[in-house]
């Protein structure tokens, strides 16, 4: 059976976080000990880093691997980690949500997608920052499907 892409144990609320490459560190490595990709996915995402920034507004950063990351990926999935005092993510940007994805083939576009409508709505950022729960960040993401 495959995995669910967003599961209670890849959610972290409340984490505090020094920098940005501890950011995307933090968020890669929920997605490896949850079995969704290799290890050496989480190279790919300082690579994509490196081609563009995945700071996308609204204090909301989504890390994810490069093209050729793909084979790295076993299973499509989501890690959320809220960081509600903020850390520095590249030229003075400000991240309170990390959300790492890792799609298995083209799935990614409908993540992608699916986490832009949610984030679009800036009370949906401002709920998911709120979240005392792991089941309330679910749900937040289950009511654009």
């Amino acid at each position: 059976m495959a995995k669910e892409v967003l599961a209670k144990e890849n959610i972290k609320l409340n984490v505090s976080l020094k920098n940005q490459e501890e950011a995307i560190r933090y968020a890669g490595q929920i997605l490896v000990n949850n079995g969704y990709v290799e290890p050496s996915y989480i190279d790919k995402m300082f690579e994509r880093e490196e081609l563009t920034s995945t700071f996308m507004g609204n204090f909301v950063a989504i890390p994810h691997g490069t093209e050729d990351a793909k084979s790295l990926v076993n299973e499509s999935g989501l890690s959320v980690v809220t960081v509600p005092e903020g850390v520095e993510y590249g030229d003075g940007n400000t991240v309170k949500i990390l959300i790492g994805i890792a799609g298995k083939g083209d799935e990614h576009l409908d993540i992608l997608s699916n986490i832009a409508i949610v984030l679009s709505d800036e009370d949906n950022i401002q709920s998911i920052l709120d979240a005392a729960s792991e089941e309330e960040i679910i749900r937040i993401f289950e009511e654009v499907n």
